[in-house]
């Protein structure tokens, strides 16, 4: 009864070298791999390059007068602008500003104004 439990040495021997004989690298063993790895890079890591491309684009364009909308979204105007430091001062109200790194800017606020008043004056 213990005997057929444990595995006879024999038989442990036979079955270690069948899988070691069936599982020989192939080239077509990498395919779903390299497959894997293609979609990865149309789905995934190159929309996010892209779009960090695009957000460095954005903030180096960036100009003292516009009104921008940071990550947390806070809407000001920019005043002035530290390119050493890329550190640009906000106002939100008047006489009230703050200091912000630059790539902390999300978007421009002048855009959404824009579509604001033109669904605005489509529904009239």
């Amino acid at each position: 009864m213990i005997e057929s439990i444990f595995i006879k040495s024999s038989q442990a021997q036979e079955t270690v070298g069948t899988v070691s004989n069936n599982q020989s690298l192939t080239a077509g063993s990498f395919i779903p791999l390299i497959l894997i790895f293609v979609v990865f890079y149309f789905l995934i890591i190159r929309p996010q390059n892209k779009k960090i491309k695009e957000h460095q684009e954005f903030v180096n364009n960036l100009k003292i007068g516009s009104k921008v909308i940071t990550n947390s979204g806070i809407i000001g105007v920019i005043r002035e602008i530290d390119k050493k430091t890329n550190i640009i001062d906000i106002e939100i109200a008047p006489n009230i500003i703050v200091k912000m790194l630059k790539n902390y800017v999300t978007e421009f606020s002048e855009k959404k104004d824009e579509k604001e008043n033109n669904s605005q004056t489509k529904k009239n």
